[in-house]
């Protein structure tokens, strides 16, 4: 059963509860090929491969000039809120079809293009590609769904999340720690 819009407003307030320092990974899922989705309890990042086992490196829907996957759409990150909400139940969440669901505000007040987010123990960065509901996910979660999280309030509060590129590769898993990259933090890390 698909939610109304007057349903899905009424838990925008426990969304919008989300922390905004630091938050917690609570989902994990690659897809191996088209329409097939693995939920899995950790997984390696890279900047060249993406998500591990995602088909993100060689069946990508947005490439370069050269033929190759845009890194600007390596990750797709979403609310573990927000998916909750129109999924129904957490078996669901997979069928969104992002890499990672976090208990984070990924608002637009509260992250910005080019911000950088610490994920366990890889990095990455947020891009400026929009993320908005498709056919699929229209079929999946509903129409009211897909209006209400791609409509202006929809899209201020990324209800349909976010695209990243890794920039430090790493090991995230579920339960892992999320939270903003200071500036000169990496920087002070790495001297």
């Amino acid at each position: 059963m698909h939610l109304t819009t007057t349903q899905i407003e009424a838990q925008l307030d426990w969304i919008n509860k989300s922390p905004s320092d630091v938050g917690r990974v609570d989902g994990l899922c690659i897809r191996p090929q088209m329409n097939a989705r693995q939920e899995l309890p950790s997984c390696h990042f890279s900047p060249e491969e993406g998500v591990a086992g995602d088909f993100w490196s060689w069946q990508c829907w947005k490439r370069l000039e050269d033929g190759s996957s845009d890194p600007a759409v390596q990750l797709a990150i979403m609310n573990s809120r927000a998916i909750d909400v129109i999924a129904g139940s957490r078996d669901r969440w997979k069928l969104a079809g992002d890499q990672l669901f976090v208990d984070f505000d990924l608002s637009l007040q509260n992250l910005s293009t080019g911000d950088q987010l610490q994920i366990g123990g890889a990095v990455v960065e947020l891009t400026d590609i929009a993320h908005t509901g498709c056919d699929l996910f229209e079929e999946r979660f509903g129409r009211d769904a897909v209006k209400y999280y791609n409509s202006k309030a929809g899209k201020a509060l990324r209800l349909r999340g976010v695209y990243a590129r890794i920039t430090q590769a790493g090991e995230v898993k579920v339960g892992d720690r999320i939270s903003r990259v200071q500036a000169g933090a990496e920087s002070a890390a790495a001297g």
